[in-house]
């Protein structure tokens, strides 16, 4: 046994070498990425895009559905991530796009003024509405979302709009969903955030496999009783990440 054991961890190796050298590549890259804005660049060290990204599984040539993607800061990111060969559909419900007077929507058409992200097209409809082919996504992303549809539209809302992903995405396919942690009997909802129990569950109804969570955006200082927009906490909240695979 502690002979196989040991093989096992020798060839475990190799493979996180691999992931830990693809991890800095992405991050030089969008680090010195030319028509990145230096405000765009500036938010990698909380948010950590390259990090996340290699641990949820993205690859180059991916074909991806960025969720609520707003104004765009991880098409952006993901445009660069899966190279020319890839593909970025960047979506927004109406609502999200008429949100401060148009303020999502005017900063989504400036990022891709011109052509500027040769691999993005947007999408301008709710997930549920926006006649994705069936089995066509390889990757599909949401941030900081998910409690919104919960929350104020219930379990059933939520169950809906992953529905609606998983009927899109390939068999094998990875939903990334990253999320504000709530506790279990607070008022989440003005809080923007949600207990991740809550969010276990419904996936898994939902037919996905809950493959790995990770702690790459935790912040313990956080006690999750404050607005994630407080300006003593904003975007240093304890954050949860899931990576879900549709089964073959």
């Amino acid at each position: 046994m502690r002979t196989l054991l040991v093989l096992c961890c020798a060839l475990m190796l190799p493979f996180s070498a691999v992931v830990a050298d693809e991890t800095r590549m992405l991050a030089d890259e969008l680090s010195n990425a030319p028509n990145r804005s230096d405000d765009d660049k500036a938010r990698d060290a909380q948010r950590k895009p390259a990090q996340v990204l290699m641990f949820l599984g993205l690859r180059s040539g991916d074909t991806v559905l960025d969720i609520w993607s707003s104004g765009g800061w991880y098409t952006e990111v993901i445009s660069i991530a899966v190279g020319p060969e890839g593909k970025v559909l960047s979506q927004n419900s109406a609502g999200v796009l008429a949100f401060r007077d148009g303020y999502y929507d005017q900063l989504l058409s400036a990022r891709l003024d011109g052509g500027r992200l040769e691999n993005v097209e947007r999408i301008n409809a709710a997930v549920s509405e926006a006649a994705l082919t069936p089995a066509s996504i390889d990757f599909a992303f949401t941030a900081l979302n998910f409690h919104d549809i919960y929350n104020r539209q219930g379990k059933e809302a939520a169950a809906e709009f992953l529905a609606a992903i998983f009927n899109a995405l390939k068999p094998g396919g990875t939903l990334g969903l990253i999320d504000h942690v709530g506790n279990p009997g607070a008022d989440n909802t003005s809080l923007h955030r949600i207990e991740p129990s809550l969010v276990d569950e419904v996936v898994v109804e939902a037919g996905y496999i809950i493959e790995a969570k990770s702690d790459l955006l935790a912040h313990a200082e956080d006690d999750h009783t404050r607005g994630v927009f407080d300006p003593t906490l904003r975007g240093d909240s304890d954050r949860f990440i899931l990576r879900l695979r549709k089964p073959e």
